[in-house]
């Protein structure tokens, strides 16, 4: 996942949660599980529910006073729902958090846990490289790295092989990832790119241009000539290029479909997304291959993942902790990779063999794209507005994404909105 700037305001109140905290361990509140289940909430389907069960499991049987109760949210469902439980005091022990851990943490919802990372003698550093300081907020952190992944580019090696280009390489730059597209081009049948209309995707090429989309000293950038040039070439690609399809020809394919399946389909010559599209080209018949995303000026990419941290409704955090530094470790975060769900964010794993030569991987794949990727990843603003920005780039680009326009108009009436927004 990426990064955060540090971003100001008062200790006062975290301090003040901490000090909580530390009365409810001193009065025996969290010294044992006996007065029920921990809590742990997490998002997504089948597969996430499966591989996080299977790390409890782990973690219950090398501590069997201690049992988990894990709770699955639809992705769509889960900020609301778990605002929802915190608001009514009802808030999990363990909750999986991402890019707007700081909506929470600026609330006060979630508990620092630097004390406790201490106490266990958790090396940040070794344990997850830079990935140990995204989840910070005014100098405390929040969450522990759990699942962390580059955003990857994915090639379909016959159309490349057909059309007689290279296969990528992280020494692309963007003129020679379009100078691709062309020759990987077939109007009307097969396109280059599945285009970049997500802000994970156009924000790297901002990024690559030395843009920003917040700035260090905290204050919007957005329509900036570097982040302007990043929105109008992901745009005109789809419009001006057609070197990747546009809303109406992706709806002519199907419903639902985007840039995922179309990669696997076998219609779009390249895809950049993050880990989670491996799971479709396993089943796939194309020949595939992953490399690290072409670069601008400068090498940028963003990252996903989540970490686990604790709310303030916790009646066992030292029981939490326990469990979220054995969920981090290695035997269980190995269980990631064995399912094939996502990068771990641990470091020793992300470098073993059990990830870099999966037994479910095709022969030859480049697991280790996401290693090399992972240090050139940007520094994405995970500010606490990070909900009302994301608002505003989605209530003001719709039309933009669907039917083509002019980057620097819209991003100047984003840029007015975020000015109002964000402190």
């Amino acid at each position: 996942m990426v990064d955060k700037a540090k971003w100001r305001r008062g200790a006062g109140l975290a301090a003040t949660v901490m000090l909580g905290a530390a009365a409810l361990a001193a009065c025996g509140g969290g010294d044992s599980g006996d007065d029920g289940p921990l809590k742990m909430v997490v998002w997504g389907g089948d597969l996430d529910k499966e591989t996080y069960q299977a790390r409890i499991d782990l973690f219950e049987a090398e501590n069997p006073d201690t049992k988990i109760e894990l709770q699955l949210i639809p992705s769509d469902q889960y900020a609301q729902k778990v605002q929802t439980m915190i608001a009514g005091g009802d808030g999990p022990d363990i909750m999986q958090v991402a890019e707007n851990v700081n909506s929470y943490s600026s609330k006060s919802q979630l508990l620092p846990l630097d004390e406790y990372i201490e106490s266990a003698g958790l090396n940040m550093d070794e344990r997850f490289g830079p990935a140990g300081e995204l989840y910070t907020y005014e100098d405390q952190t929040y969450a522990i790295p759990d699942r962390s992944g580059a955003m990857i580019l994915y090639y379909n090696k016959d159309l490349f092989d057909a059309a007689g280009v290279e296969y990528p390489t992280a020494a692309w730059t963007q003129e020679d990832a379009q100078a691709a597209m062309e020759k990987l081009t077939i109007p009307g049948e097969q396109w280059g790119f599945s285009g970049a209309g997500w802000w994970a995707q156009w924000w790297s090429f901002a990024y690559q241009n030395g843009g920003q989309i917040i700035d260090d000293s905290g204050k919007p950038t957005v329509n900036s000539p570097e982040v302007v040039q990043a929105l109008q070439w992901a745009n005109d690609l789809q419009y001006k290029y057609h070197y990747a399809p546009t809303a109406a020809e992706y709806a002519d394919m199907g419903p639902d479909m985007g840039g995922d399946p179309a990669f696997a389909a076998g219609t779009v010559a390249m895809n950049a997304t993050g880990f989670w599209g491996i799971g479709g080209l396993l089943e796939s018949d194309i020949n595939w291959g992953i490399a690290p995303l072409w670069g601008g000026q400068e090498q940028a990419v963003s990252a996903f993942g989540s970490g686990l941290s604790i709310t303030r409704d916790s009646d066992n955090p030292e029981k939490a902790f326990e469990a979220i530094d054995f969920l981090t470790d290695t035997e269980a975060q190995t269980v990631i990779i064995d399912k094939a769900q996502d990068v771990p964010a641990n470091i020793a794993v992300q470098q073993s063999d059990a990830f870099l030569k999966p037994a479910w991987a095709p022969e030859g794949l480049n697991m280790a794209a996401f290693g090399e990727s992972s240090e050139f990843i940007f520094r994405a603003p995970f500010i606490p507005e990070w909900e009302e920005m994301q608002a505003a780039f989605n209530d003001n680009l719709g039309t933009f994404w669907n039917e083509g326009g002019d980057a620097q108009t819209e991003l100047d009436k984003i840029q007015t909105q975020l000015e109002s927004t964000i402190e």
